[in-house]
């Protein structure tokens, strides 16, 4: 299957990117931020970081596009992610139209 053009909407900024699947742009865009936070020492810079943190994010194909909500936790709830920090959590939004 071959890549594909999508633009990623955080609602702050539009970026260009390439992928095969909506979901899974999504998701490689957020663990990039998650990473940026995880990596930061300065507890000031963390704050400021995990409050810029996307609450929603539109991923725009040629002819679909998809929104969904993510919900970020400090720190991992469930059995899977108890202890992970900034775990997040994707749910698909139905847009009308």
């Amino acid at each position: 299957m071959a890549k594909r053009q999508f633009t990623i909407d955080t609602g702050k900024e539009q970026i260009p990117v390439e992928g095969h699947v909506h979901r899974n742009v999504a998701v490689k865009y957020l663990m990039k931020r998650r990473r940026s936070v995880l990596m930061t020492k300065n507890p000031e810079k963390v704050e400021k970081l995990f409050a810029d943190l996307p609450t929603t994010i539109k991923i725009i194909g040629k002819q679909v596009t998809k929104e969904y909500k993510v919900n970020w936790q400090r720190e991992g709830t469930e059995d899977t992610y108890a202890g992970s920090r900034f775990v997040f959590t994707m749910d698909e939004v139905g847009i009308p139209g």
